[in-house]
């Protein structure tokens, strides 16, 4: 099978898991947050980090029954973010995946509740799986709350914030490629090996893969923002030099952006060839999020 058709069946499976949480509304209130909430969960994203979480926890042995839950979770989390950064008060964006962005087609304050829904109902989904699961269950649910958090990716969003109009530099901006990006990527890696009861090197592993994957990741989403199209990619174009976002572009130049990438997909390769099993789907995944058009 194709790398693509595999990637494509992979997203279609966690597309099936999401659609089934979101269909028990019990009132019309209830019912109008789900239609905001579900609008943005299954806008056609490409499923990254659930399939991250399911990818590893299989490769170390974690059944599919004990991952999905958690996969979901953290793919609820991620859109909740995305629709509070497209708000009027954070990027002001009308355009996501290629569709009205949440508060255009809802207003703000359903956005914010919709974005409010899906965080909650993420550790909903996850508590009550480590309550049955146990221990590393726990453990797979401090990771995401931990990087999803005010350590994680709200930190990263603040002091991407509080950078704009250049106020920042290389650790600066090393500290919100981290937070912002590549936490979110690194705790699906590392809780799919917690949840395969993976020992504390292999997750030691898993954590520096999603360092080098999600910082790969953000500096090539900088490189589209500038070189790609609003048909392309679905969204905005040249939105960072609009808002003067501190990127690794602006800061060091667009070659080097490149050369960076291609740095740290082969850093990354390197991680996945230590471990045992097969890892052909793992390695095209990396390569893929690194050279991606969209």
């Amino acid at each position: 099978m194709s790398f693509s058709k595999g990637l494509h069946n992979r997203a279609l499976k966690v597309d099936d898991y999401l659609k089934s949480y979101l269909n028990n509304h019990k009132n019309e209130f209830e019912e109008k947050l789900h239609e905001a909430m579900t609008y943005s969960l299954l806008s056609g994203g490409k499923r990254i980090r659930p399939i991250l979480l399911m990818e590893v926890g299989s490769l170390f042995g974690a059944s599919e029954e004990e991952l999905k839950d958690y996969a979901c979770a953290i793919e609820m989390i991620h859109t909740y973010s995305l629709i509070h950064d497209d708000l009027p008060a954070m990027d002001d964006d009308d355009l996501r995946r290629g569709n009205p962005t949440n508060h255009i087609v809802y207003g703000e304050a359903m956005a914010i509740l919709a974005g409010d829904g899906l965080l909650n109902y993420a550790f909903e989904l996850m508590s009550e799986k480590a309550i049955d699961f146990g221990m590393n269950h726990v453990k797979a649910m401090h990771e995401i709350s931990k990087a999803s958090g005010h350590q994680g990716m709200i930190g990263g969003q603040v002091a991407d914030i509080l950078s704009e109009d250049a106020h920042g530099d290389a650790s600066v901006l090393r500290y919100i490629q981290e937070k912002k990006t590549s936490a979110l990527l690194t705790c699906a890696l590392t809780a799919g090996g917690y949840i395969a009861s993976c020992s504390e090197e292999i997750i030691s592993d898993l954590r520096t893969l999603g360092l080098k994957v999600g910082l790969a990741f953000q500096i090539k989403d900088d490189i589209l923002d500038i070189e790609s199209d609003e048909d392309t990619l679905g969204k905005p174009i040249g939105s960072d030099e609009k808002n003067s976002k501190l990127t690794y572009p602006s800061l060091y130049g667009l070659e080097a952006a490149k050369l960076k990438v291609e740095s740290l997909t082969s850093e990354a390769h390197q991680i996945i060839d230590g471990f045992n099993g097969d890892v052909t789907f793992l390695k095209s995944l990396v390569d893929y999020l690194c050279h991606r058009d969209k």
